[in-house]
């Protein structure tokens, strides 16, 4: 069984454009995401799917693996979609893709892995995506910050920008310490043929009133399975998010 990691990177950021070619230290943020995706066990190759010939040509100088797609994609699901099937054209055999964010620089490649067991110990794993546990009231009550609940075998009941369950006769400053809450790690996993299926759906009436595509996907019958990681997600929204963490 095969499994590859690709990265989207698009150039147009409304708060931060060309995000993906920051420097830090020396090297643009793309590079950094590619290098840690590649430093883990289970993958067996990493691609970067750009829209932009700027981005191309600065991946091109460290890695061949890079793909040119269109600039009309939504989400970074449909780009991965894209790719997909470009790689298949080039005849590259894989199973199962990983969608890794092309501005989390700072991903650990422990995370990949946790996200590729599910696949290596089930093969009919339709979905997977990341969450970990939230610690503090603040990241509780952060629209921003997308919670998730799940079975107990792990796959995902619902999402939401609203902390999830509701804890009723409970100060919602004692939540934390009457149940355990986790946040969503915006990484995913697809197995190939499912990638193209999801791809081809309508928005649905909970995509739309939460603005997660996932709930797309639940709602019409797919599965997501859930890894616990106790590694945090640092994405950078901002050039303030880039000078704090460098900075640090």
């Amino acid at each position: 069984m095969k499994i590859i990691a690709i990265i989207p990177a698009r150039y147009a950021s409304s708060r931060f454009p060309a995000k993906v070619l920051a420097d830090i230290n020396g090297k643009p943020m793309i590079e950094r995401v590619f290098n840690q995706a590649k430093k883990a066990a289970k993958l067996s190759d990493v691609f970067i799917a750009t829209d932009n010939q700027i981005v191309f040509d600065k991946v091109k100088e460290f890695t061949q693996n890079v793909l040119m797609t269109s600039d009309s994609h939504i989400s970074g699901t449909d780009r991965i979609a894209e790719a997909a099937l470009i790689l298949e054209k080039k005849n590259i055999e894989f199973d199962f893709i990983i969608n890794i964010q092309g501005d989390e620089p700072f991903i650990q490649p422990l995370q990949i892995d946790s996200l590729a067991t599910i696949l290596v110990e089930n093969k009919n794993t339709q979905l997977a995506t990341l969450v970990s546990k939230i610690k503090d009231s603040e990241t509780l009550f952060d629209s921003n910050v997308v919670k998730a609940i799940f079975d107990t075998n792990h796959k995902a009941i619902y999402f939401s920008r609203n902390p999830i369950p509701f804890v009723r006769n409970t100060e919602k400053n004692n939540w934390l310490s009457e149940h355990t809450f986790y946040r969503h790690i915006g990484m995913y996993a697809y197995q190939k043929q499912v990638l193209q299926q999801i791809t081809k759906l309508k928005p649905s009436t909970l995509e739309l009133a939460e603005s997660l595509e996932q709930l797309r996907w639940i709602e019409n019958g797919f599965e997501i399975q859930i890894a616990i990681t106790p590694f945090e997600s640092i994405g950078i929204d901002t050039p303030e998010d880039l000078e704090k963490i460098v900075n640090k």
